[in-house]
C-alpha cells in the first residue's frame, strides 16, 4: 500500500515521465470502460471518485493520498482499487489512461504536468494552479503533449449557468457597466482556531504533502483535514484563500458570459482585521477588475454573512435594461420596471426566474470522458481554467502588494510592478520541477 523513492529514483522517474506521451497512451474504443485513479481522497477526492463511479463508464482502478485515513476512505468507495501513498507509481502504470487530482491547491499544477507528460489525460480540481507561471506551463504541456485536461469548474456544465450565459450574451440586458460577485461567512471572532504547531499524525507523510511547498512544521490547520472544508486553503504556501477558491467558480461565468480573457488593471483593499486564529489571508477583501468597458468586483467578508441582497454569495449583472442574479440554484432577471425599460421590452419567452438542482457535477465528469474519446476540447479545458484562476491570483497579488496593477494580457506580466511580476513565478522546494514547456 505504501511505496518509498529515494531522490536518485524520483530522478529516474522524472526522466521516465518525460517520454513522448504516445509511448503510454491506450488506443481506446468509443465503447470501452475507461481507467482512472484518483489522487488526493479527502473530501472533493471522495466525491470524485463517487461521480467518476456515477457516470457508468469508468473503473476507478487507483487511489491515492499520503494521510492513510483519507486513503483508507478513498479504498472503500472505490472498491476494488490499488492503493497508493505515492502518486508518481500511478503515473508509470500504462494501464491507467486518467487521472483526477484533488489534492490541495499547490500539488495541482505539478501533477498535472507529470501526468500529461506520462500520457495521462487529466481533470484537476479549481484552481488550476497557485501562479500564473504554473498555469501558462500547464497549458503548454497539454497542448505538446496532446493531453486533454479539464478542470473543476463544474458550473459551466449546469443548464442554469448555460442559460445565463446565452442571456446576457443576447444584449437582452442592454449595456452591462457592472458585474458583482461575492462570497460571505460569519466565523467572528475564532475563525478556524490557532492550534500550536505539533508532530504530524503517524499515518501522514507530512513531507511528501508538503512536496513543492517549502518546508513547515506541522500544523492541523496547515494540513487542513476534518470535519469541515479544508483549511490549507487559508496559507499562502497552498493556496489563495476564498479569492481563489470561490473566486474561481465565480469569475469564470463572468469571463464566460462577457466574453473577456482578463482585465485591463486590478485593486484591491482588505485585511484580517477580525478573526483570531492562524489563517495567512484576509478576512475581509474587495476586488475591482476594470475591463474595456465595464467593471467587476469580488466581495469577500467573514465576520457577517449577509450579501448582496441578504444573500451568501452569487454573481448579478447589472444593465441598462435590466439585471441578472444567479447562483447555484437558478437565476432571476429583474427589468428596470418603472424606468426607461419596461417589462414589455423584455423577450416573451424569456423566463424572469428558472431555477434547477443541476449542479452540473455529472455532467461535467461526462464531458471528460466525452473528450477523452473524442479528443475534442472539454468545456473547461485547461486555457480556460488558466484564465478564470489567473483573474483570481491576480486579485490576491493586488492585495498583497498593495497596488493598482496593470496587466498586459498577451505577455501576462504587469507593466507597473516588479513585486507583483515576483510573485507570478512558482518557487518550488528541491527535488520538484515542473516540465519543461
Amino acid at each position: 500500500m505504501s511505496f518509498t523513492m529515494n531522490r536518485r529514483n524520483f530522478v529516474k522517474t522524472a526522466s521516465a515521465a518525460t517520454l513522448s506521451a504516445s509511448m503510454y497512451s491506450r488506443v481506446l474504443g468509443a465503447n470501452e470502460r475507461l481507467n482512472v485513479a484518483v489522487i488526493g481522497c479527502g473530501r472533493m477526492g471522495q466525491h470524485n471518485i463517487s461521480v467518476q463511479k456515477g457516470t457508468g463508464l469508468v473503473d476507478v482502478t487507483a487511489v491515492c493520498d499520503v494521510y492513510e485515513s483519507n486513503l483508507q476512505e478513498g479504498m472503500n468507495l472505490a472498491g476494488k482499487a490499488k492503493a497508493y501513498r505515492d502518486f508518481r507509481p500511478i503515473l508509470d502504470d500504462h494501464s491507467i489512461d486518467a487521472v483526477v487530482i484533488a489534492t490541495p491547491d499547490h500539488w495541482h499544477a505539478l501533477m498535472t504536468t507529470l501526468a500529461c507528460e506520462a500520457g495521462k489525460d487529466v481533470f484537476v480540481e479549481k484552481p488550476a494552479c497557485t501562479t500564473l507561471a504554473e498555469g501558462r506551463r500547464m497549458v503548454q504541456i497539454a497542448r505538446r503533449t496532446g493531453r486533454i485536461v479539464q478542470v473543476g469548474t463544474m458550473q459551466r456544465s449546469s443548464p442554469v449557468f448555460q442559460n445565463v450565459v446565452n442571456i446576457v450574451q443576447s444584449g437582452v440586458l442592454g449595456k452591462i457597466s457592472i458585474v458583482r460577485t461575492w462570497l460571505v461567512t460569519n466565523d467572528y471572532p475564532n475563525g478556524i482556531g490557532s492550534p500550536e504547531d505539533s508532530q504530524p499524525p503517524a499515518n501522514l507523510d507530512w513531507d511528501l504533502w508538503l512536496g513543492p511547498a517549502p518546508e513547515r512544521p506541522f500544523n492541523w490547520n496547515r494540513f487542513g483535514v476534518g470535519d469541515r472544508w479544508s483549511t490549507f486553503r487559508y496559507f499562502w504556501d497552498y493556496a489563495g484563500g476564498m479569492m481563489t477558491d470561490w473566486g474561481v467558480h465565480l469569475l469564470d461565468i463572468v469571463l464566460w458570459a462577457m466574453n473577456e480573457k482578463a482585465p485591463s488593471s486590478i485593486s484591491a483593499v482588505g485585511g484580517k482585521f477580525y478573526l483570531k486564529d492562524n489563517r495567512e489571508t484576509p478576512d475581509i477583501l474587495h476586488i475591482a477588475y476594470q475591463f474595456d468597458k465595464f467593471v467587476v468586483t469580488f466581495s469577500n467578508q467573514e465576520a457577517n454573512d449577509r450579501g448582496i441582497d441578504g444573500l451568501g454569495y452569487g454573481i448579478e449583472f447589472y444593465g441598462s435594461a435590466a439585471s441578472l442574479f444567479v447562483d447555484r440554484g437558478g437565476y432571476k432577471i429583474m427589468p428596470q420596471e418603472g424606468g426607461r425599460f419596461e417589462r414589455s421590452q423584455m423577450p416573451n419567452n424569456l423566463p424572469l426566474k428558472y431555477s434547477s438542482s443541476d449542479s452540473g457535477n455529472d455532467a461535467h465528469a461526462r464531458n471528460f470522458i466525452d473528450c477523452i474519446k473524442s479528443r475534442k476540447l472539454p468545456i473547461s479545458d485547461i486555457e480556460t481554467g488558466h484564465r478564470s484562476t489567473s483573474i483570481s491570483i491576480l486579485g490576491n497579488i493586488a492585495y498583497r502588494t498593495g497596488e493598482k496593477l496593470i496587466w498586459d494580457a498577451e505577455k501576462e506580466k504587469t507593466t507597473n510592478s516588479e513585486s507583483a511580476n515576483a510573485l507570478l513565478e512558482p518557487s518550488y522546494r528541491a527535488p520538484w520541477k515542473l516540465p519543461s514547456a
